[in-house]
C-alpha cells in the first residue's frame, strides 16, 4: 500500500464516494477495485487506529447516469445518498464512441456533451456532499488555453464555473498548460505526471532496455513539451534533444497554420534508443515526422510516449510507419478512452493509471499533502537501479 505512513497518521474527511460518468466508467471500475484493495489492507492489518464510518466498502461507486430526452436535452440523476460524503466526479471528455438520439438522429457524445454531464451530475448532488472533486484527466479545452487575438478562453470559463458550482478540487493529468489554474486561484487544482509509468512501461515491454548517457535519448517533440523532456532527462541522467516548429504563418488550415518542417537541435542520436514524450497524440502528424527524422539520424529505436491517445485521423499511418521501422512502441495512458483497434496493434504499449489515480483519491480525501504521490523521484530511482542490475 502506497504513503501508508500518512494515512495510517490522519482520519478522512468524510466517506468517499465516486461518480463515474459513462464515458469514464470502465477506468473508474478500475480505480475502485484498488481502492477497495488498500483500504481492506489496512483495516485488516489493523494499522489504523480509529476506523471512520464507511472507510472500507465493497465498492466506493455511485450509481448515477445522465438520460435523454427525444429532443437531446439530458438531465442528471444520482440514484442514492451522497449527504455528507466525499465525493469525487469522473470524466473524459475525450469518448465519442458514446452516442445518443435527436429527434430519431444518432449523435457522437462531443467533449461540450460530457462537460454539460458533469455540470448536471454536480448539479444532481444538490449541494448536499461534504466537498466535491472533480477527475478530469484530459482538461476540457486544455488547448484553448491562451489569448492571441479575438477569441474565446474556453478553458479558463469552464474552470471559472466548476468553481461557482462549488467544486472544490480539480484533478487533471498532464495539463496542456497548467497556468490555466490562474483563472481559479482560491480553488485547488492538481495537475500529475505519468513520467514513472511510462518508463515502468518502457521496461516492461523493452527487455534490453538500457537507462544510460550511452543507449538513451530524450527527446521534445516541440517547445511546448521542453519542461516534460527536461525533467524525464534529468532524472535518467541522459541527454535531450528538441525539434521545433517551422510553420508558414501566411496561411490558415482546420483552424491553424501548417508545419513546414521540424528542426532538431540536440546532439548525435546515432545507435542510441530515443524516448520522444508529448502530452497527447491528437492526429499524430507532427509526431511521425519526428519519429521519421530521428530514424534518418540513425537511431535505433524509436519510443513514443504521450498521457493521451487520441488518434483522430486513425490508426493508418502509424501502422505504416510501424512496418517501416520508423517507430518500435507508442505508449499512451489508459487515462482517455481508446479506440478497441489500438489495443490490438503490436506497437502499442498501456500505461495503466489506475493504481496511481487510486492512491491520489485517498490522499486527497485523508486531507493530506499530494506532494508524495505527485513526486515519482524516489519510484523512478528505485527502478533505474533494478534495471541497470
Amino acid at each position: 500500500m502506497p504513503n501508508i505512513e500518512l494515512l495510517e497518521k490522519s482520519i478522512p474527511v468524510a466517506p468517499i464516494r465516486i461518480a463515474a460518468l459513462a464515458g469514464c466508467r470502465d477506468l473508474a471500475e478500475e480505480v475502485d477495485k484498488k481502492l477497495v484493495k488498500f483500504r481492506k489492507e489496512l483495516v485488516e492489518n489493523k494499522k489504523l487506529s480509529i476506523i471512520p464510518q464507511g472507510y472500507s466498502e465493497e465498492t466506493f461507486l455511485v450509481d448515477c447516469e445522465c438520460p435523454r430526452f427525444g429532443t437531446g436535452e439530458g438531465k442528471g440523476i444520482i440514484k442514492e445518498s451522497v449527504r455528507g460524503t466525499d465525493l469525487f466526479v469522473m470524466v473524459d471528455v475525450t469518448n465519442f464512441s458514446l452516442t445518443y438520439s435527436v429527434c430519431g438522429h444518432e449523435n457522437h457524445m462531443s467533449p461540450d456533451n460530457h462537460f454539460q454531464d458533469l455540470k448536471r451530475i454536480i448539479s444532481a448532488a444538490t449541494g448536499k456532499a461534504h466537498r466535491i472533486s472533480v477527475i478530469m484527466p484530459f482538461l476540457y479545452e486544455g488547448r484553448q488555453h491562451r489569448r492571441s487575438k479575438r477569441e474565446s478562453l474556453d478553458c479558463a470559463l469552464a474552470l471559472r464555473e466548476l468553481g461557482e458550482m462549488g467544486v472544490s478540487n480539480i484533478i487533471t493529468f498532464d495539463a496542456h498548460d497548467p497556468r490555466v489554474q490562474n483563472s481559479i486561484p482560491l480553488s485547488g487544482f492538481d495537475n500529475f505526471f505519468p513520467t514513472y509509468q511510462f518508463l515502468k512501461a518502457l521496461v516492461k515491454s523493452v527487455p534490453d532496455f538500457k537507462v544510460d548517457n550511452d543507449h538513451l535519448m530524450i527527446i521534445s517533440p516541440d517547445e511546448g513539451a521542453m519542461s516534460r523532456a527536461v525533467y524525464f532527462s534529468n532524472i535518467l541522467g541522459v541527454d535531450m534533444g528538441m525539434f521545433y516548429k517551422r510553420r508558414d504563418y501566411s496561411v490558415i488550415v482546420n483552424g491553424k497554420n501548417p508545419i513546414v518542417a521540424h528542426e532538431f537541435l540536440g546532439d548525435s542520436v546515432e545507435g542510441k534508443d530515443v524516448v520522444i514524450i508529448d502530452d497527447m497524440i491528437s492526429s499524430g502528424e507532427s509526431m511521425l515526422d519526428v519519429a521519421k527524422q530521428i530514424k534518418e539520424r540513425h537511431a535505433k529505436r524509436v519510443f513514443v510516449c504521450t498521457t493521451y491517445g487520441l488518434f483522430t485521423d486513425g490508426l493508418a499511418k502509424f501502422d505504416e510507419y510501424y512496418e517501416k521501422g520508423w517507430i518500435d512502441k507508442v505508449i499512451t495512458t489508459n487515462l482517455n478512452y481508446r479506440i478497441p483497434e489500438l489495443l490490438t496493434k503490436p506497437y502499442y504499449v498501456e500505461a495503466n493509471m489506475s493504481k496511481y489515480l487510486a492512491s491520489i483519491i485517498d490522499i486527497i480525501n485523508h486531507d493530506v499533502s499530494v506532494e508524495k504521490v505527485r513526486s515519482s523521484n524516489e519510484k523512478i530511482m528505485s527502478l533505474m537501479k533494478r534495471v541497470n542490475a
